[in-house]
């Protein structure tokens, strides 16, 4: 770096004081909008798994049917009064009783029961709750209504869709709160210890929480237009992205500042040195993670389309951050900014050391790490690669097909504990039927068929008055309050457009794989009578979620990889270190799942995984562990056009090891806040994201990529004129592996 002459005299106050004010008050203003904001994003969030698929998935078809058939807006709560011992008499007419009071909620259409069970010991009702309503409140409105109105002594349950619905929402309730707190906290405390300051901590903070409101402000806009679908889990990696994206970002901006610092006492040209030295790669780093996030579009999962659109705003919003709010506040403050521990003007002749082996200048880790590496460079990216692809083996043991509705909640849930009675006393998939829609004409075969098929309990068409017929029990409802149909008794199935619907119950819980065996099942059998039947039905869409996420996979992922070495090669004119660093990032994510895999079976005991989880960690992973290697590599080409390759590593390596690794454990810190979040998929996100950060960047970064580099020497940069053999800086031939090696040796 060129030494900067004491310029402040010559710089026009209005690029002094007004520009940085100017940036100042704009984003005050941004995050005064925005952060309101924050509370209203209920308004325009939904939970509704079914309306994640795809239009083209049959249990997307087979709801659609549904609509023709009743209310679209229904989603079924299943009441549960369980006894110690059988119902008497008087007993059960306490429980027809309660059919009335829970009429009185008005919470959608008829309520039907109370059906007793085979064993007598439970009594169940159906209440259809009208979705377009807060099902939270009226579930709870329920829960409060039957421990009050329950005879003595009987435990009751709110379960079923909208049950289970009504607790995912509660446990994504601390999103707002205490997700921000813990994930905020742990930056401050993260930057308190490397910085020693007090100003800076709170600049950079400030930074990612007004790049937060930003984010917010467009996201609420885009989710009320239409445009995407938010629900509870976008909006929890939506706020850990944006803070860890714009604290990496900031980190690397105030890296360059402080050095910028040494070299002159001109705030103002400090902070302008900075930015022309950081912008592009904080620029290259934020363009690939938004395009890696935007191929999510590609999904054929609506709920993979809405976050690719909301990731994307908030590292946009974070990018506009680091490249605007974080140097004007740079610029006002100046060296206070690092109080107590100023910056001080280093001697002219440290400013740009002459570089012989590239460790000149440097003490402490960083200089042992670049030692290592330019005396054994094959040993240690030969051992990384290795340890790597041991760790990348407990990939087998992954269990990424999906996982029960009720292991989704890791919280005490009324609705888990209610499907485990409805388990004891009733078919287990009472509640939630699978759906069949049947032409007219071949109804009453495919009801036969389905009756007579393995895993389901009993089925029965929907009768003419639009009221599903209670299934798989002893008899029809004591008080239903509703058209029944006894049975045995001749129903007048309901016919829309020449099709029929068939309710059947099955042997197992809904959200089984046992159930999903079921349904797959069917799915071939029904067609062999009616090649137009479709099969549906809250199994059903976990079955279609969980298959197009897999099918998804192979989709996504080679787009990631295409965009990501796309803009590797422009940022750094080459070929062959895109290629290699690409490789490097997607050995360390499978490391990474490999451990994680064996974290979740044998330590967490989880029974498996979304199948969602090892597109997002790749997404994230991927995207997010090229960002530590653009910081590296953009300015170990910066160091290697000045000193020559290999000399430009370690030089590289050693200026930046200290900020990458800050930026790193910020960025695991802050995604392992998501497991404060007591959801399954969360919880695994988290650990999957923060293993693999600290991974990449303490193995990955520091050893990795650059003994492979240094080992490889100029042709990294195959093909541009860096690359070619014998290339050194300003014309001068460069040094071999070998003379390197003695240098560094002679210098201890």
């Amino acid at each position: 770096m060129t030494t900067t002459p004491d310029r402040t005299a010559r710089v026009p106050f209005w690029l002094r004081w007004l520009v940085p004010a100017l940036l100042v008050t704009i984003w005050l203003a941004v995050a005064g909008i925005g952060g309101p904001t924050f509370g209203r994003l209920d308004e325009v969030s939904s939970n509704d798994q079914a309306s994640f698929l795809p239009a083209g998935a049959e249990a997307t078809a087979a709801q659609n049917w549904q609509a023709k058939f009743r209310d679209s807006r229904e989603v079924p709560a299943i009441v549960v009064i369980e006894n110690g011992s059988a119902f008497t008499q008087a007993q059960l007419g306490q429980a027809a009783a309660l059919a009335g009071r829970l009429e009185a909620l008005g919470a959608g259409s008829t309520v039907i029961g109370p059906i007793p069970s085979r064993d007598a010991k439970a009594v169940q009702f159906v209440v259809p709750i009208d979705s377009s309503r807060e099902v939270k409140d009226i579930v709870k409105e329920l829960r409060d209504e039957m421990r009050a109105s329950a005879p003595a002594g009987m435990q009751t349950f709110v379960t079923g869709p909208a049950g289970l619905a009504a607790d995912l929402a509660s446990s994504f309730s601390g999103i707002d709160g205490i997700l921000l707190l813990v994930a905020l906290g742990a930056v401050f405390l993260i930057l308190l210890i490397v910085y020693r300051s007090v100003l800076l901590p709170v600049a950079v903070l400030l930074t990612a929480v007004f790049a937060l409101c930003a984010a917010i402000l467009l996201v609420f806009g885009m989710a009320k237009l239409g445009w995407i679908q938010l629900n509870g889990q976008s909006q929890g990696i939506l706020s850990i992205l944006v803070i860890g994206a714009a604290t990496d970002y900031a980190l690397l901006y105030v890296a360059r500042f402080r050095e910028a610092l040494t070299h002159t006492r001109d705030r103002t040209g400090a902070a302008l040195t900075a930015w022309k030295a950081s912008w592009e790669p904080i620029l290259a780093s934020g363009a690939t993670v938004i395009i890696a996030l935007l191929c999510l579009l590609f999904s054929d999962l609506n709920s993979n389309k809405a976050l690719g659109p909301v990731a994307a705003a908030g590292i946009l919003c974070s990018l506009f951050a680091g490249l605007t709010l974080l140097p004007a506040m740079m610029a006002l403050l100046g060296r206070a900014a690092f109080w107590p521990f100023r910056p001080g003007l280093l001697p002219p002749a440290e400013r740009e050391p002459e570089l012989a082996t590239g460790l000149e200048g440097q003490k402490g880790l960083w200089r042992a790490t670049g030692n290592l590496i330019s005396r054994r460079p094959r040993t240690v990216w030969t051992a990384s690669v290795l340890l790597l692809v041991v760790a990348s083996a407990g990939v087998l043991q992954l269990k990424a097909h999906g996982v029960p509705q009720t292991d989704v909640i890791l919280a005490a849930s009324d609705a888990v504990d209610g499907q485990d009675a409805l388990a004891r006393h009733f078919n287990a998939g009472s509640g939630s039927p699978v759906v069949i829609v049947a032409d007219e004409t071949k109804a009453r075969a495919v009801l036969d068929l389905v009756k007579a098929s393995d895993g389901v309990g009993d089925a029965n068409l929907l009768a003419a008055e639009g009221v599903p017929v209670p299934t798989g029990e002893p008899g029809a409802p004591l008080a239903a309050g509703a058209p029944a149909v006894a049975r045995g008794a001749a129903v007048v199935p309901a016919v829309r457009d020449g099709k029929v619907l068939i309710n059947a119950t099955l042997d197992y819980a809904a959200d089984s794989s046992e159930a999903e065996g079921v349904v797959d099942v069917l799915r071939w059998e029904v067609r062999k009578i009616d090649g137009g039947a479709l099969v549906g039905g809250v199994t059903a869409t976990a079955l279609d979620t969980n298959t197009t996420a897999q099918r998804d996979l192979v989709t996504i992922i080679p787009l990631v990889l295409a965009v990501i070495l796309g803009i590797l090669m422009l940022l750094l004119r080459s070929v062959l270190a895109p290629v290699l660093l690409v490789a490097s990032v997607v050995l360390s994510y499978g490391a990474a799942m490999g451990v994680s895999a064996v974290v979740f079976n044998h330590v967490l005991g989880f029974p498996g995984a979304d199948a969602t989880v090892p597109l997002f960690g790749f997404v994230f992973l991927v995207a997010l562990g090229v960002d530590y290697n653009i910081f590296l590599m953009s300015r170990v080409r910066e160091e290697s056009l000045k000193h020559g390759t290999r000399a430009g590593i370690l030089r590289g390596l050693g200026v930046t090891g200290g900020v990458i690794t800050s930026a790193g454990v910020v960025l695991a810190a802050t995604f392992a806040a998501l497991g404060v979040i007591p959801i399954m998929f969360l919880v695994q996100l988290a650990f999957i994201v923060a293993f693999g950060v600290l991974l990449d960047t303490v193995l990955v970064r520091s050893l990795l990529v650059p003994a492979l580099a240094y080992d490889i020497g100029p042709r990294i940069w195959w093909p541009s004129p860096l690359g070619r053999p014998g290339a050194g800086p300003a014309g001068r031939p460069a040094p071999s592996a070998e003379e390197l090696e003695a240098r560094n040796v002679g210098a201890g």
